[in-house]
C-alpha cells in the first residue's frame, strides 16, 4: 500500500477549507494552487507579478521539500493570473526556476483570486523518479 503524506503550511485557510498545501501519494506529489501570501498572512510583491511569482516558486520549493521532493521532480505547472498583461513577468521568473527542468506548463486569465493584492497562483505537480 502506498504511504500518503500531507505536508500543510499552517494556514487557517488549510483547515477552514480542507485541504493541504501539498500531497504525496507514492512518487506522485500534488501542490495547491499556491499565491504570495506569508506565513502571517501578508501578501508579498504587492503589484509586482514577477516578485509574486519567485516567492510563490519558493514556497512550493519548499513543499515539494516537506514530502521529499524537488523542483527538478515538477513535470506540471498551472499558473493563474489576473492580467494577461503581466504574462512576461510571470514567464520570466518560471524560467528562471524552471529553464534547465522544462515542466509542462499552462499560463491562463482568471477574473479574480482570494485577495485583490494577489494577481498570480500556481499548482504544481511532481513525479519523483526511481532512485
Amino acid at each position: 500500500m502506498k504511504k500518503r503524506i500531507n505536508f500543510s503550511s499552517g494556514t487557517k485557510w488549510e483547515k477552514m477549507a480542507g485541504y493541504s498545501r501539498a500531497v504525496r501519494l507514492g512518487n506522485v506529489v500534488e501542490v495547491a494552487g499556491t499565491t504570495a501570501v506569508n506565513e502571517n498572512g501578508n501578501v508579498i510583491g504587492e503589484g509586482d507579478a514577477y516578485r509574486q511569482t519567485i516567492y510563490i516558486l519558493n514556497k512550493i520549493g519548499y513543499a515539494l521539500n516537506q514530502t521529499g521532493s524537488k523542483l527538478e521532480d515538477v513535470v506540471r505547472t498551472r499558473i493563474y493570473v489576473k492580467n494577461m498583461g503581466d504574462w512576461q513577468d510571470v514567464v520570466r521568473a518560471h524560467g528562471e526556476v524552471f529553464k534547465d527542468i522544462l515542466p509542462a506548463t499552462t499560463l491562463v486569465e482568471v477574473c479574480a483570486l482570494i485577495n485583490p493584492k494577489l494577481i498570480v497562483e500556481i499548482e504544481a505537480k511532481a513525479v519523483v523518479q526511481d532512485e
